[in-house]
């Protein structure tokens, strides 16, 4: 999700980053193994859109 441990605690600072349906804005916050495959984009997230752009992914129902 991110190239560099600082550019990654960027991101979880900034909330674009859950865990399951709770948002994570603690670069301290412990992700066990049987939660990493819930580690995904918040759905309102601007990094989100991009890769979804970049992947001719989005559809115009997510703009709103």
């Amino acid at each position: 999700m991110a190239e560099t441990v600082q550019a990654a605690n960027k991101i979880i600072e900034q909330g674009h980053v859950r865990v399951g349906t709770e948002t994570i804005t603690d670069t301290a916050f412990l992700v066990t193994r049987s939660m990493e495959d819930f580690v995904t984009w918040v759905d309102g997230s601007k990094i989100k859109r991009n890769i979804l752009k970049y992947r001719e992914k989005l559809d115009d129902f997510d703009l709103l």
